[in-house]
């Protein structure tokens, strides 16, 4: 006897294609990952506040640092725009000591960094602490780079010291918008003039476009020895004698020191042969 046969396997029939989503349907199915990703970016926003300055100091840092390359080699560059940072950090922190708001350091390959103030000094004292920031840190900078020198005998360290004692001393000049002029405005803006002659000295022997340039650019402070003064520029320079003999010791001291700097750490050129 034979078995029955097994029963015939019938296909179920295919379901149905999903319909064809609305247009609406499709908007709000892309709202999801749309919405993530606006948030993403405003929160990104928010914070660009904090991201530009470094972008901006660190852009500039970069750039200079290849254009100095090019003359220097990378090394020096990198040495050199350091000690350039550490002396506007000088400044920075001075200014936020002074209660000032400030902006990050730019830099400019060949003409060195700025800090920009959000708001100016208050008077003649405050415009002085902030310009002996500079030189001092700026200072302390060239001392480590001469340390390092002593301990290992590499004498980029030595050269960048020697560069560092004299980028502080040059910017002690007493003119104009140099950290110099500003000190001085502490003791008396008339020595403005004895930087404004130095300066003509020193494009007389030596031209260059920067020192002209500086020169041009402190013209307006120096005519403004010799025009009358108001109540609230005479109350702008009024310092206390305590404050104009501690400035004077801290600036006439610290020219010294750096005079003394550089003869200390100046390579003598057969060395370099």
């Amino acid at each position: 006897m034979e078995p029955n046969p097994p029963p015939p396997i019938i296909a179920a029939p295919p379901p149905p294609p999903p319909p064809e989503p609305t247009y609406w349907q499709k908007v709000m199915k892309n709202l999801g990952p749309v919405g993530i990703g606006l948030l993403f970016l405003f929160k990104l926003l928010t914070k660009v506040k904090f991201i530009l300055p470094f972008l901006k100091t660190g852009g500039t840092m970069i750039l200079s640092i290849g254009a100095y390359a090019m003359l220097w080699g990378w090394q020096f560059a990198v040495g050199f725009v350091l000690l350039i940072f550490i002396h506007e950090l000088g400044h920075l922190i001075a200014a936020r000591q002074c209660g000032l708001k400030t902006g990050w350091p730019m830099f400019i390959p060949f003409m060195g960094a700025v800090i920009a103030l959000k708001e100016a000094p208050r008077n003649a004292w405050i415009e002085a602490e902030v310009g002996i920031g500079g030189p001092l840190l700026g200072t302390l900078g060239a001392v480590a780079c001469e340390a390092i020198y002593l301990q290992t005998g590499n004498q980029m360290f030595r050269a960048l010291a020697y560069t560092g004692f004299f980028l502080n001393l040059f910017n002690l000049a007493p003119i104009g918008f140099l950290d110099g002029g500003r000190i001085v405005s502490a003791l008396s803006p008339w020595l403005w003039i004895v930087g404004f002659i130095i300066m003509i000295g020193l494009i007389i022997v030596h031209f260059n476009f920067i020192l002209l340039l500086i020169l041009i650019m402190s013209l307006p402070r120096l005519f403004s020895l010799f025009r009358a003064k108001t109540e609230e520029e005479i109350r702008y320079y009024e310092v206390t004698p305590i404050q104009r003999l501690k400035m004077a010791g801290m600036y006439f001291g610290l020219v010294a020191f750096l005079v003394y700097g550089m003869k200390l750490t100046l390579i003598p050129r057969a060395a370099l042969q």
